[in-house]
């Protein structure tokens, strides 16, 4: 058995990695898609008003398929690895400056465990 340390991991590039569901399903698939529920539009607006708070250390991603579609639109964000469901852009706004700015949670939000 190799008793040798690990090396250290090196701090994380970004503080907060946000990826959003933008998977596209063909028109009337039963579990449908993130995208036909808008999320495209969102992420689009998540990345600007990051900006717009400075969140600098932030990564906004689109994301193809993360699975779960049928409760989208979807997110994710690492490193807590927190999904979020979001509709508008007062959400994106709460999840952006509760959870990414402040570390917090928006409960109202958070999709079940698996």
């Amino acid at each position: 058995m190799d008793q040798t340390a690990a090396p250290a991991d090196p701090p994380p590039f970004y503080d907060a990695h946000v990826f959003v569901c933008c998977n596209r399903r063909q028109e009337g698939h039963p579990r449908g898609s993130c995208a036909a529920s808008g999320s495209e539009a969102l992420r689009d607006y998540m990345k600007r008003r990051a900006k717009q708070l400075g969140l600098g250390k932030v990564r906004v991603n689109l994301a193809g398929c993360l699975d779960r579609c049928e409760l989208g639109p979807c997110l994710v964000i690492y490193p807590e690895g927190v999904w979020y469901k979001v509709t508008t852009e007062a959400e994106v706004d709460a999840v952006l400056e509760r959870h990414v700015r402040d570390g917090g949670r928006v409960p109202e939000l958070m999709l079940p465990a698996g």
